[in-house]
């Protein structure tokens, strides 16, 4: 459980990364859409899990911590009212964390940061099948120092690396501050 909890801290930065590069004309689309470029996912610092309280019911093949939420690795935090890893039944035990997992369900404003970056949403879902993470909610914002992205829903394919920012009928909404640009 720890290598898919990780997979999705990681995969959260580089959604915040990835707005980053978005155009600047982007702010007239209803609509944002970008590659995203460079992921590089890292399983050699330890992750730490804690919560009020976890139910683990081998039945439904489910673990749910629930109750201020709070998953460490590095510099990297998330933090969500709860959390349910959906595992497959013969794919191991999820108490020994040899479990399969097939996805990851966060409820209850999600947080998430690491070093300048942020993103907050009301859910998030990683699909570890399809490799999608989906991050919704009245307001999704992500931001990274003075830059700033606003939708409702943000959809990251991690297979083919695409990156989409929905309005959900209103308009995406993006500051961005020049001197945040690489300078040459």
């Amino acid at each position: 459980m720890a290598r898919s909890a990780l997979f999705v801290l990681k995969i959260a930065v580089a959604v915040i990364a990835a707005g980053l590069i978005l155009p600047a004309s982007a702010t007239f689309a209803q609509v944002t859409e970008k590659r995203m470029q460079g992921l590089a996912l890292s399983n050699d610092e330890p992750i730490q899990i804690e919560s009020d309280q976890l139910k683990i019911d081998e039945e439904t093949s489910k673990a749910t911590f629930t109750g201020n939420v709070k998953v460490v690795q590095g510099d990297t935090l998330l933090q969500a009212g709860r959390m349910v890893v959906n595992y497959d039944k013969d794919g191991g035990s999820v108490s020994s964390g040899s479990a399969q997992i097939r996805e990851i369900e966060l409820y209850d404003k999600v947080f998430i940061q690491a070093d300048t970056q942020t993103a907050t949403a009301d859910a998030g879902n990683f699909n570890m099948i399809n490799e999608v993470l989906v991050l919704s909610g009245e307001k999704v914002v992500l931001t990274d120092a003075e830059n700033v992205f606003i939708g409702c829903k943000l959809t990251v394919s991690m297979k083919d690396g695409q990156a989409k920012l929905d309005s959900c009928g209103r308009r995406v909404m993006i500051q961005l501050d020049p001197k945040s640009r690489p300078q040459p």
